[in-house]
């Protein structure tokens, strides 16, 4: 194998964290993470397998009891007892230490047990709700993943099968400390890598017969009404498709369709030109055949002669054909303007060696192969088991078009975390069948744009395109305007990227990551956190008819939050109905979040020279801005660009943003900064603002603003050196509170009922000064339930 096919691992586990046996060895990797092997032979496995690469952990903390007829084993987590036999139920128990169940938290070996999920090989023909793998989290506190099956990974790169008979099983007994469980994770299987920046930006996909000419149509138009993507996504139609029966199907090909495309290389460098990445979608099952412009070169690679036109096979079990691979037909496309590959396995698990996926190969050597040259590797490709957070990014499948597959995908996504699994991309606004339903549509877009990968797709109709005029003029202005906050989002984005990285935590997680103890935190599938500052909870069933509003039910943590979209600050330690007209989705921010965001929505690729900074009042807070050149794995050595901010909220409100550290020449030397404090009353005759220790006048290129109606106090900056520290001051700022009566007016104007209820629900919101009283009367008239359930958001926020 070349040297970058040859995964850096270190599979070797530290001898004083080992007990064994003549045919059983037990590895205590932590206090919580437990290595189970049985070989009747006494033969073990130290190289690293497909799922398992790093077991270097330092030293353990453990006691061990060894009795004449038992063996026990305690850690601060973990309590074992083994007869020191083959494996069984009766003979091998653990016991995850801390009160977590009555008598669920002991695993008897080979029982099946409950954990809270995983995720899954695909989402093809997912109508709604499918079953999940086993993740390495349980409110039982322990689960327990399998590595039996999986292929040991040899010193030159290459993977062959383990001995039959043996078992290699992984116990993790971290309790509720599922933070740690998923460090811990990353560190036995390996780190998520960073994607590169563009990949954060918005993807046009669709299965479709473009041409050349339509397709840069498309794109210029996306220009021209200031929609940013920053992927071109081509589907299997960039490459021959019908042709000669006499060769098979035309699912599978590499040669370019010169009747769509005569000229191949212009056109991606047409796209490039545009900030745009390409990935081709490329189906292997069928081999390289003689029809391909790479054919001869491939026969020859294979021992085959060209003029026998004999088949070059699919065998992912032949390094040999794997290398011819990517010289002839891989490399070649990406010098001419390919940056990744859209890898479309859909052939099953079987090879010609035993236990090896196919899907599972794909992914791992064009990762690999993607790096070389010192570039930030990228695959996108379906999941094939645990480790494959180390390829990013995941295609989950061709869904069916509907609410209940809309529904099932919040609470898909974020769970995948609890295996490590942090960048799915979906077919955003579904793939196939199903029915037209512009609202589901927008709605599916907003998800999207609070998911890892925001790439829109669909199947090949020619009523199924998500271009955002092809819906209603609300929905279409909603999606437009959603399509480019995604691109405003990547500073934070971005950051959260390395977060990943650095820290192993992904970007969405499910709430009981948070708040663990928390009964409500398990209650609510759809509601996420996104990113450290956000909390998300998407819209997933249609607007109640009349109200113009979806129902959301979600948890609020105890605290104070604000809807990022329409500004309401809501009081936590509760469960709540909110809803949302088709412009927004809930989406909270504690008090205290610092969000980093740019107007700059064209080059998603590169770091912006104006940041708009949002920061929510009522609480301290603090978040690094995290930079890098966005497109090599220089990040893995620390070369990047941070820069701190810090809020303080007190007597008085200050914000600092520190001067930047680090590899400063991978940003722009100066900056404009528009810091923009929500919920605060007007305080513009007692804020100042500070650069590098000096007091900033208008003449200074400093202003600062109010706006009564959304409670923002906005300050701009412009041309400040990114080294300058920044400081605003806004003295004895207090936080707004909502203006009920307006708010109350605003949804009534717009809901379709009685003009008379309308007249008397307003006047009496008009009238009452207090709110419990207000909500006693509301509740005695017998209003319909879900107009109720408006107004009383709105009054008891």
């Amino acid at each position: 194998m070349r040297p970058e096919l040859i995964a850096e691992t270190h599979p070797e586990t530290a001898l004083e964290n080992i007990i064994k046996g003549d045919c059983w060895r037990i590895s205590v990797l932590t206090e919580g993470l437990l290595r189970l092997e049985y070989d009747p032979d006494g033969i073990f496995e130290d190289r690293a397998t497909q799922s398992v690469w790093n077991r270097n952990f330092p030293k353990s903390t453990f006691r061990v009891i060894d009795g004449d007829d038992s063996l026990e084993i305690i850690t601060p987590k973990a309590h074992l007892i083994y007869d020191r036999k083959p494996f069984s139920a009766n003979g091998l128990s653990i016991q995850a230490i801390g009160n977590y169940s009555a008598y669920h938290s002991i695993w008897h070996y080979g029982e099946d047990f409950k954990d809270l999920g995983g995720t899954a090989r695909t989402l093809d023909e997912a109508d709604g709700a499918i079953s999940l793998d086993h993740g390495i989290v349980s409110r039982d506190g322990f689960s327990v993943m399998d590595d039996s099956r999986s292929l040991a990974i040899r010193e030159d790169g290459w993977v062959e099968p383990r001995r039959k008979g043996c078992i290699d099983i992984y116990f993790w007994a971290y309790g509720h400390d599922y933070l740690q469980a998923l460090r811990d994770f990353a560190r036995l299987c390996g780190k998520s890598p960073m994607v590169p920046r563009y990949a954060l930006g918005n993807w046009w996909s669709r299965y479709y017969k473009y041409t050349e000419k339509t397709y840069k149509e498309l794109m210029e138009r996306f220009e021209n009404e200031s929609l940013p993507f920053s992927v071109a996504v081509i589907d299997m139609d960039w490459h021959l498709v019908d042709i000669d029966p006499k060769y098979g199907s035309g699912w599978t090909g590499y040669t370019w369709n010169r009747e769509f495309f005569p000229d191949p290389e212009g056109f991606m460098r047409w796209l490039h030109d545009r900030n745009l990445h390409i990935t081709l979608n490329i189906h292997p099952a069928d081999g390289i055949r003689a029809f391909e412009e790479m054919y001869p070169e491939m026969a020859q690679a294979m021992g085959i002669d060209p003029d026998t036109e004999q088949p070059v096979v699919f065998d992912i079990s032949n390094p040999d054909f794997l290398d011819a691979c990517f010289r002839h037909i891989f490399h070649p496309a990406e010098e001419k303007g390919v940056d990744f590959w859209w890898i479309d396995w859909q052939s099953g698990g079987v090879s010609k060696i035993e236990g090896l996926d196919p899907l599972w190969m794909l992914n791992h050597y064009h990762y690999l192969d993607n790096a070389r040259d010192g570039k930030r590797p990228m695959t996108f490709s379906r999941y094939a088991g645990p480790g494959s957070h180390r390829y990013p990014v995941g295609f989950s499948g061709d869904t069916i078009i509907t609410w209940d597959s809309l529904a099932f995908q919040p609470y898909f996504t974020s769970t995948a975390s609890n295996i490590g699994y942090g960048m799915w991309s979906h077919d955003i606004g579904g793939h196939m069948r199903g029915f037209k339903d512009d609202e589901m549509a927008g709605r599916w877009l907003q998800f999207g744009v609070f998911s890892p990968i925001m790439r829109l797709h669909s199947s090949n109709s020619e009523f199924n395109g998500k271009e955002p005029w092809r819906y209603r003029p609300e929905i279409c202005s909603m999606m437009e305007e959603f399509l480019r906050l995604r691109h405003r989002l990547l500073p934070y984005l971005y950051t959260m990227n390395h977060r990943a990285y650095e820290e192993d935590i992904p970007l969405m997680l499910p709430m009981y990551y948070n708040w663990p103890e928390e009964e409500n935190a398990y209650q609510f599938p759809n509601e996420y956190l996104f990113g450290s500052e956000l909390v998300a909870a998407p819209v997933t069933s249609p607007c109640i008819p009349k109200l113009n509003m979806a129902k959301v039910k979600v948890w609020l943590p105890d605290g104070i939050c604000y809807d990022i979209f329409t500004g309401r600050k809501y009081r936590g330690g509760r469960i709540l109905a909110m809803y949302r007209d088709i412009n927004s989705i809930p989406v909270l921010a504690k008090a205290g979040a610092v969000i980093p965001m740019t107007d700059e929505i064209k080059d998603a690729g590169s770091n912006p020279q104006e940041l708009r900074i949002h920061v929510y009042a009522g609480a301290d807070g603090s978040f690094t801005l995290y930079e890098d050149d966005n497109i090599s794995e220089d990040y893995k050595s620390g070369k990047c660009v941070t820069t701190d901010m810090k809020f303080h909220w007190d007597d008085n409100a200050e914000f600092i943003i520190e001067g930047a550290r680090g590899e400063t020449e991978l940003i722009p030397e100066k900056r404009t900064y528009i810091v923009q404090l929500h919920g605060v009353k007007d305080c513009t005759d007692h804020t100042s603002v500070y650069a590098g220790g000096s007091c900033l006048s208008e003449a200074s290129g400093c202003s600062i603003t109010y706006d009564e109606k959304t409670c923002v106090l906005t300050c701009t900056l412009k041309d400040v050196p990114v080294c300058t520290q920044i400081r605003l001051l806004a003295e004895h700022a207090e936080t707004a509170e909502n203006d009920i009566v307006k708010e109350c007016f605003d949804f009534l104007n717009q809901a379709e009922i009685s003009f008379v209820l309308k007249d008397t629900l307003y006047s009496m919101i008009q009238r009452s000064d207090d709110r419990t009283i207000l909500l006693s009367q509301l509740q005695t008239m017998d209003l319909d339930a879900d107009l109720l359930g408006v107004l009383t958001e709105i009054i008891s926020a």
